[in-house]
């Protein structure tokens, strides 16, 4: 069942695409991450699914509704942390709630919110002299008063340290052990990784890869690595006796050989084993979601614009779907 539906969704501001032609879904109860870079279209695609914005062209369902046409129906029905939340600064988070609960016209336990969004020892405290972490837990908090069946949390560990992220990241994997769908932003490719069921990579207003992370990293990585110290003649004797991707480092005498599969680790091993050549400190690395993100969308250049390293051909300008099957 999906609680977000959309179909060819297209937004321009004059002669510039947001958004172009993109089509995703969102399952009940996932942990659902947007990601990209700035200006890739996904602060539109959001808040064209909160009803805030008017869509080109295109299908959207959220919950079932138009968010454009049923916006007060859907409002009630959705929580929503925008970036950079703030709130009163003379006001606790306890108080916070109860105002809340007076706007949306609903009786709620402050307390067990409270609970949920690990913030019962703040609950008194004025929110000018709560920690950051403690903040966005009171956006957190403010966004289920009117127990919403979806959340859209728009960058909610921007600013923190990481012990305070962290604290976050536990409320909102203990929202979706509770059921919770949840729409997430982030700049954070470890949170997504950490977090997500399934992303989606933004780039110039299009989806350019689906899926989650670890199908992901597996359908655009290079596959997983195993670096050792050694000398140029084990390299030379793995290249003569298999067909494994190898490379050397001579500075720092450093190999490094590309596996796929668990047969190419067992060849690798036992490559090792039969050379009976000196090697040393034997690790194995794997490409993050981060590496890929970077190799799909780009790099930040010391000017501070991004230099894209990804090849632009005409079947590129397809919608790159990983399956979730």
């Amino acid at each position: 069942m999906s609680v977000i539906d959309v179909h060819d969704l297209k937004k321009a501001y004059g002669s510039l695409q947001a958004v172009d032609g993109i089509s995703f879904e969102v399952k009940s109860g996932e942990i659902f991450s947007m990601l990209g870079p700035n200006g890739a279209g996904k602060t539109t695609t959001i808040e064209i699914m909160e009803g805030l914005r008017a869509k080109d062209a295109g299908e959207v369902s959220v919950l079932g509704l138009d968010p454009w046409k049923h916006g007060y129906e859907l409002h009630k029905r959705i929580g929503v942390i925008p970036q950079g939340f703030r709130f009163f600064d003379k006001a606790t988070p306890k108080e916070a709630i109860i105002y809340y609960a007076s706007l949306f016209g609903v009786k709620v336990a402050p307390e067990q919110i409270l609970d949920q969004v690990i913030l019962q020892d703040a609950k008194n405290i004025y929110f000018e002299n709560l920690s950051g972490g403690q903040k966005q837990k009171t956006g957190l908090a403010l966004s289920l008063v009117n127990n919403p069946e979806l959340l859209f949390l728009d960058e909610p560990t921007t600013g923190l340290d990481p012990q305070a992220r962290r604290a976050v990241w536990q409320v909102i994997e203990n929202l979706k052990k509770a059921g919770r769908s949840i729409v997430l932003t982030t700049h954070y490719l470890e949170e997504a990784e950490r977090l997500a069921d399934r992303v989606a990579i933004m780039d110039h207003g299009r989806i350019i890869a689906t899926g989650s992370p670890p199908e992901i990293v597996q359908r655009f990585g290079s596959g997983e690595r195993i670096r050792l110290t050694g000398g140029k003649e084990l390299v030379d004797y793995i290249g003569r006796n298999s067909n494994l991707p190898v490379t050397f480092d001579d500075k720092f005498r450093q190999i490094e050989i590309t596996i796929h599969d668990k047969n190419d680790a067992l060849t690798a091993f036992r490559l090792l084993e039969q050379s009976g050549m000196d090697w040393s400190d034997l690790s194995t690395k794997r490409e993050s979601l981060e590496d890929i993100f970077i190799k799909l969308v780009g790099t930040i250049d010391e000017g501070g614009s991004k230099a894209n390293t990804m090849r632009r051909e005409d079947d590129q300008q397809k919608d790159i779907q990983v399956s979730a099957n």
